[in-house]
């Protein structure tokens, strides 16, 4: 099951929230159409600071299902833009920023558009990495969080769960991009016709992944990684994945190898490290509670593990990386 909420907070624009949630109820639809109940559930709400209307730019009105106390954990996290200058609103709800560092650290993967990357910023989860926002916004962003790597030539950037769109129509793209993590790429597709009338740049083409790595055509190994990208959290097993796939597990291991250099254990575990090392950074959990956030119950493996691949202890890392000796590219 997947859990989607969309921030609404008041002098919003309206349809950074509509299009993308009308985009993904249109894929559920698409989806139940052509397997019927065999498709995984999509629980989508809205939540705000408190249960009552809001005003979006234009004075519509809408009504948030939950405040966030009630909104509960999610798998996907919409940042409404706000209209003009934004750090009025931003500034004004500490309570909002320390939801996103919470959902943050376990395991959200959270979408801002335009100006509501200042969400983002504010919160301290985009120091030291990419992240755009709307061009009008460029300088003032930059003087206002000199840490971010603000990166002006894209309309999408990605650093591990946060991504960041410079426009409403960037933010469609994204969305997407989700469809298909969810449903595949035929309701994707589906989706993209429907709200996409005119001839697009790719997604890939507009887009900064941070420690991106070089696309294969293996599209089953694609899907994935996706899988294991959205579930590095659960206990996973290999033999698992592979049957999820229709693969047996020899087949599985030989095509994932051929398509990334990588076993997916090592995948598997190349995605932990790098959930941990931000988590490390941004948060105030300790080892052992970090490594339960990526799947590793014994923090003795999970510790042993991280030393291994980066030559220094987790509680050595966050002393380095606290200390600003260094940052990660």
């Amino acid at each position: 099951m997947h859990k989607i909420t969309f921030l609404l907070c008041d002098n919003m624009l309206a349809t950074s929230t509509t299009l993308p949630f009308e985009m993904l109820r249109a894929a559920e639809s698409a989806a139940r159409g052509r397997s019927g109940r065999n498709v995984e559930p999509v629980i989508i709400q809205t939540t705000a600071i408190a249960k009552i209307p809001i005003k979006t730019s234009v004075g519509f009105i809408l009504m948030p299902d939950t405040s966030l106390e009630e909104a509960g954990k999610s798998d996907i996290i919409y940042l409404p833009a706000l209209w003009r200058n934004p750090r009025p609103i931003v500034k004004k709800h500490p309570e909002l920023l320390e939801w996103l560092r919470k959902a943050y650290e376990n395991g959200a993967m959270i979408s801002a558009v335009g100006t509501g990357t200042c969400f983002l910023a504010e919160a301290g989860l985009l120091d030291d990495k990419p992240a755009t926002t709307h061009w009008h916004y460029f300088d003032q962003f930059q003087r206002d969080y000199p840490r971010v790597k603000l990166k002006r030539q894209y309309f999408i950037t990605q650093a591990t769960n946060l991504y960041c769109s410079a426009s409403v129509n960037a933010m469609a793209d994204l969305t997407v991009h989700f469809v298909k993590r969810i449903y595949g790429q035929g309701i994707a597709s589906f989706v993209e016709r429907n709200f996409s009338h005119e001839i697009r740049r790719s997604y890939e083409k507009t887009s900064y992944f941070e420690g991106s790595t070089k696309q294969h055509p293996d599209e089953d190994i694609v899907q994935a990684q996706i899988w294991l990208q959205d579930n590095y959290h659960r206990q996973i097993k290999v033999s698992e994945v592979a049957s999820r796939f229709d693969m047996s597990i020899r087949s599985f291991n030989r095509r994932f190898k051929n398509a990334t250099a990588q076993s997916p254990l090592q995948y598997l575990q190349q995605v932990r490290i790098e959930i941990a090392k931000d988590l490390l950074q941004t948060s105030n959990l300790n080892v052992s509670e970090v490594a339960d956030k990526i799947g590793y119950q014994d923090v003795g493996y999970f510790t042993a593990l991280f030393t291994k691949l980066l030559a220094t202890s987790p509680r050595e890392y966050r002393a380095t990386v606290r200390a600003k000796l260094f940052t990660a590219d």
